[in-house]
């Protein structure tokens, strides 16, 4: 690889070069968090005393869930149905040798709980919703799928995320515990075990999922005291329940214009100020639908059982509210505020409250664009000539590629790619894959697999001792769903990960259109350490604004920027950038950079971090020598 020595700066960037963030402030992540005190650890393992175990032959990677049984994409995960907290305990044994389960069912029985034996794996999700047991007891081996593949598609389902799952079993193995609480287990008890021991270790367990469970159902105040509104959960719960019962109607996204300058120009009390005055102008438009406010600047409206062909004048009504009002800023000082308002109809047959957000997002983004700033969401048409993949004939595969710091550090990173090889041998990326998955309603599965891959690898880099930090792309289908921010914080915690080595990449169109669901995700990730990336950057009022509206680390500039040392538009713009997301205190990657020339263009435009071919090319092994990279 080309060398670029430092000393060739031209004399006129010494300014340029303060402003780089080569060594971000420690914790720097930490100034979109609260320096509240740590969450509570999660419950200890249930009343088995400490059993020794150890895996089998490790395997490298956890496989993936067959097609046929997606986890669940909604935004929101009900609370468990209301349990008598006085009705008998119910426990499903997940046995095959009959004998076992037997004993295991007597013991029960005679402690006054009802057990119930499956033992096929085929079929236990069909039996865990019939049956609806307080507490899985899982034996490890099983024909077909073992116990840790069932306990990892149970906790795919968002309604088992908590549900206790305790492994009996009699393998001798001392390393296998670990396993088998990384699968997402809370509990494993050895085989042959005193029925004294049994009881006692799934009646706390029950005990203590059941109060949790109480709590969760406890009453929520339905309107937030500082805006008079409803609350946002009130309403998605609504639009939730209005899509069960397949109601006819709508909901709308309003985007309150310019939040970014109204903020900058009047500060974040007069701004606030302004929005809680914007809501309640709304709220008296859509009067007598209810209104939440979103997030900083935007708001939904749920108009269930209207006539359909009425919602574009309830859009224009809303947007016309709003802008007729005049808003107090200051003393003798008022102001107009503008709103671009996407809807669809709920006729379109949603899955759930999130696939209707993320519709009137996209809605929102065009609304934008127009001139009566009014959308409609209109379902994109399947291109029947487009050609097929089929995920289940091929192989997913990960490759790596490094991402090297212009200054030099021995900090190892890498982005992960995404590969699929075909049958006969060949390999599709990324950018044929996942359009597939996402048809196909598979890309939440997708992105579940490629995480516990990721997170398999720093697992295993930590414990050797290198540090490692791995950008890994996710969809906002995926970041959408509750339960996969849960998931994913059970499990750094579990495998004692930091979570500062891992970054999720967010790619700017789809940030562009999903900022709410993306933001809650990252609010959720943030206390753990988890840092975001947005790639695919390139200047823009709407793209400028998420610098500062999502909690982010990085910022991976578009492709085209890869050419800037043969434009000086583009050389122009790159610099633009590079200082924009400086003064945030964000880190600049230039990627797709084949030539010296690239590199020494991102370099002399002051950018932090550089990946591509010239450094080196995509592969399977994260051998890249980081202490020695000379750019």
């Amino acid at each position: 690889m080309s060398a670029i020595d430092p000393t060739s700066r031209p004399q006129d960037e010494p300014s340029r070069s303060r402003l780089r963030a080569e060594t971000p402030p420690a914790h720097h992540w930490r100034r979109w968090v609260d320096d509240a005190a740590p969450e509570d650890a999660a419950d200890a393992p249930g009343a088995g005393e400490p059993v020794e175990m150890t895996p089998q032959t490790p395997t490298p990677s956890p496989p993936l869930a067959p097609m046929t049984e997606p986890p669940a994409t909604a935004t929101t995960v009900a609370p468990p149905e209301p349990v008598d907290p006085e009705s008998p305990y119910r426990v499903l044994i997940v046995e095959d040798d009959r004998g076992q389960a037997l004993f295991a069912q007597s013991v029960l029985h005679g402690a006054g709980m009802q057990a119930e034996v499956q033992m096929q794996s085929d079929g236990l999700l069909d039996t865990m919703r019939r049956f609806r047991p307080d507490l899985v007891l899982m034996d490890l081996h099983m024909p077909g799928k073992d116990g840790m593949s069932l306990t990892m598609l149970l906790r795919q389902q968002p309604e088992y995320l908590h549900l206790p799952i305790v492994f009996l079993t009699g393998d001798p193995d001392p390393e296998r515990q670990f396993e088998v609480l990384e699968s997402g287990a809370d509990d494993f008890l050895n085989k042959p075990i005193r029925p004294r021991h049994l009881i006692a270790a799934v009646s706390n367990r029950i005990q203590r999922a059941r109060q949790r469970n109480q709590a969760l159902q406890a009453p929520r105040p339905s309107v937030n005291t500082d805006t008079g509104l409803p609350t946002r959960t009130f309403v998605l719960q609504q639009l939730a329940e209005s899509l069960q019962r397949q109601s006819r109607g709508g909901v709308f996204f309003v985007e309150v214009n310019s939040a970014l300058s109204l903020r900058e120009r009047y500060g974040y009390a007069v701004f606030e100020h302004l929005m809680n005055q914007a809501g309640r102008q709304l709220a008296a438009a859509a009067s007598p639908h209810p209104v939440a406010r979103l997030n900083d600047n935007s708001f939904l409206m749920l108009a269930d059982s209207v006539d359909e062909t009425t919602l574009a004048a309830l859009a224009q009504q809303l947007r016309d509210g709003l802008a007729s009002h005049d808003f107090q800023t200051r003393p003798n000082e008022v102001l107009k505020l503008r709103g671009s308002v996407g809807y669809t109809a709920l006729s379109l047959g949603f899955a759930d409250a999130g696939s209707a957000l993320e519709a009137i997002e996209r809605a929102v983004l065009q609304a934008r664009l127009k001139a009566d700033s009014l959308a409609e969401y209109v379902p994109a048409e399947v291109d029947d000539d487009a050609p097929r993949i089929s995920l289940e004939d091929g192989q997913f595969e990960l490759a790596y590629q490094p991402i090297v710091a212009v200054a030099g550090s021995d900090q190892a990173q890498y982005q992960v790619l995404l590969r699929m090889r075909q049958p006969d041998g060949s390999l599709l990326p990324a950018s044929q894959v996942i359009p597939a998955a996402e048809l196909a309603g598979g890309i939440a599965q997708i992105d579940h697999w490629v995480l516990e891959h990721a997170l398999y690898v720093l697992a295993e880099r930590q414990a050797a001792g290198p540090s490692l930090r791995l950008f890994v792309s996710q969809s906002p289908r995926s970041l959408a769903r509750e339960s996969h921010a849960q998931w994913l914080l059970d499990a750094l915690r579990a495998r004692g990960i930091e979570g500062t080595s891992l970054v999720i990449d967010l790619r700017l169109a789809d940030a562009l259109i999903h900022t709410v669901t993306l933001r809650q995700f990252c609010q959720q990730l943030m206390p753990a350490g988890v840092q975001f990336c947005l790639s695919q950057f390139e200047p823009g009022t709407e793209a400028d604004a998420l610098l500062t509206q999502l909690p982010l680390g990085f910022v991976r500039v578009s492709s085209k920027y890869a050419t800037a040392h043969a434009d000086p538009v583009l050389r122009d713009q790159l610099r633009g950038i590079i200082d924009s997301a400086h003064r945030q205190g964000l880190q600049v990657i230039g990627q797709q950079i084949e030539d010296p020339q690239a590199a020494a263009a991102m370099w002399m435009g002051g950018v932090d971090f550089i990946q591509g071919n010239l450094v080196q090319a995509v592969g399977s092994e994260l051998g890249f020598d980081f202490h020695n990279a000379v750019l």
